[in-house]
């Protein structure tokens, strides 16, 4: 059986933001290295949403949403970073991707990255980059979605209960 999620453009709507909380401390306490350590305190993760919707705001970044089609809570995320230096104005980066456990293996992930490619396009980019933790599910999925392959930097990040993992860098150039 197949579940139904709407993507969209998320809001800087408090419960927004609680509900985007909600999805990152799930991801860091199932072991997801998103850029925070175990355990996050849950007014760090608001502090960060709150952050990065009003970033979105400004018009630095998308914040794209998945909501469970029969619940409406949301259950994963992903952003695409369109602020990059002047000489870069056609690139952008694909950043925290992130579904939550109850939401996995059901093929959202693959949805958010196509949405995320199409939202980039929609803004005028051109070439998309990311990183993510090398042998995960993440790699998997990007790899089979035709992005390219990099490299691996060996010991780039911390896993969220400490020890180092490395990441692997990928980009996609996107028909115009």
């Amino acid at each position: 059986m197949t579940d139904t999620f709407r993507i969209r453009r998320a809001t800087s709507d408090p419960a927004v933001a609680e509900a985007l909380a909600d999805v990152l401390l799930d991801c860091v306490e199932s072991g997801a290295s998103v850029g925070f350590m175990h355990p996050l305190p849950r007014a760090r993760a608001l502090a960060f949403w709150q952050s990065t919707l009003a970033s979105a705001e400004r018009g630095e970044r998308l914040v794209l949403v998945a909501e469970d089609a029969e619940s409406g809570s949301i259950v994963g995320t992903v952003q695409v970073v369109l602020t990059m230096p002047d000489n870069q104005p056609h690139r952008a980066d694909v950043a925290k991707l992130q579904v939550h456990r109850r939401a996995r293996r059901r093929g959202l992930g693959e949805a958010l990255v196509r949405a995320a490619e199409a939202a980039a396009r929609e803004a005028g980019r051109t070439l998309l980059v990311l990183d993510t933790v090398t042998g995960s599910d993440a790699e998997r999925l990007y790899t089979r979605l035709g992005w390219q392959r990099c490299g691996v930097i060996p010991g780039y990040a911390l896993w969220p209960r400490g020890g180092l993992c490395s990441t692997t860098v990928f980009y996609r150039e996107l028909a115009g």
